[in-house]
C-alpha cells in the first residue's frame, strides 16, 4: 500500500481501523529507530513505541491529512521520546541526582545489551550527544531517516533554510569532535 492510498482509507471511517493496523505493520520498524535512537534501551524504547501508536490510535480523528500520515505520526513518536526522555531524568535526578541527562543516556547506551554497535557508532554517538538538542534532531532526521528538508520542516515547524543551517552546523561539529579524539 501506497502513502496516499494509506491516508485515503485513514480518513475514511469505514477502512480506519484496518488501515491504522496497516500503518503499524509499515511504519513500527522506522519510529522504534527513531525513538530509540533518543531513549537508546530497548525496553524503553518499545514501550514509547506503543506508547505512540496508542496516542496516535486515540487522536485518529483530529488527523485532518494536511501532511502525511507518516509525518504526523513520526512528530508523535518524535514528541513521546522527548518527553520520555524529560521524564526520566526528573525521576533520576530526583533519585539519583544524576547532573546530566546526556552522560546517562550515553551511559545506558554502553551499558545496553541490545546495542551491538562498533566503536564508530559509539564514537559517533559520543558526537550526538555533545550537539545542542535541535542540531542533533536535525541530524538525525536527516542522516539517518534520510528525511527530506521539507517533510522535516513540517514536522518540526521550522523553515527548510534555517534546518539546513542547522545541518550544517551539526555536520561540522561533529567533525571537529571526531578530528579532536586524534
Amino acid at each position: 500500500m501506497t502513502e496516499d492510498e494509506l491516508q485515503e482509507q485513514i480518513m475514511n471511517p469505514d477502512t480506519r481501523a484496518v488501515a491504522f493496523t496497516e500503518a503499524v505493520q509499515m511504519y513500527q520498524e522506522k519510529l522504534y529507530w527513531l525513538i530509540r535512537r533518543i531513549v537508546r534501551q530497548h525496553d524503553d524504547a518499545d514501550d514509547v513505541l506503543q506508547e505512540t501508536f496508542l496516542k496516535a490510535w486515540q487522536n485518529l480523528n483530529s488527523f485532518r491529512g494536511e501532511a502525511k500520515f507518516y509525518t504526523w505520526i513520526y512528530r508523535i513518536a518524535l514528541f513521546e521520546a522527548i518527553n520520555y526522555n524529560k521524564k526520566k531524568k526528573r525521576i533520576a535526578d530526583n533519585e539519583y541526582a544524576v547532573s546530566e541527562e546526556t552522560s546517562y543516556l550515553l551511559e545506558s547506551a554502553v551499558a545496553d545489551p541490545y546495542f551491538d554497535g562498533d566503536k564508530g557508532e559509539l564514537i559517533l554517538q559520543q558526537a550526538l550527544d555533545k550537539l545542542p538538542p535541535k542540531q542533533r534532531q536535525v541530524f538525525e532526521m536527516r542522516y539517518f531517516d534520510e528525511m527530506p528538508y521539507r517533510d522535516i520542516a513540517a514536522i518540526t515547524e521550522t523553515s527548510e533554510g534555517a534546518l539546513k543551517a542547522s545541518y550544517h552546523h551539526a555536520v561540522k561539529k561533529i567533525q571537529l569532535y571526531i578530528s579532536n579524539l586524534n
